[in-house]
């Protein structure tokens, strides 16, 4: 059901993703971290579940009815404040 929501939450803002797009999965840090650890883990790379491949893979499934046309992708996750993906252009 969770994933059912994050796809249509994705359709509904009108991500778009092609073969030249950088994806950023930007996770929430936990409420329990202190507020040093927030600052200095604020953009670091995220190290943990969930794996980058299923992020990934969820918001192609989520774009795409058939994924296959794409042909290369940028994917990285970081810790955030609050959890975002963005999609930019790497060029």
């Amino acid at each position: 059901m969770r994933y059912r929501t994050f796809a249509d939450e994705v359709r509904a803002k009108g991500i778009t993703i092609d073969d030249d797009s950088m994806i950023t999965f930007v996770l929430p840090m936990p409420k329990s971290w202190s507020k040093k650890k927030k600052i200095q883990m604020e953009g670091q790379p995220h190290r943990q579940k969930p794996d980058i491949d299923n992020l990934a893979k969820s918001i192609l499934d989520a774009c795409f009815d058939d994924d296959s046309m794409i042909s290369m992708m940028f994917c990285r996750k970081i810790w955030g404040e609050r959890g975002a993906i963005d999609v930019s252009s790497r060029s």
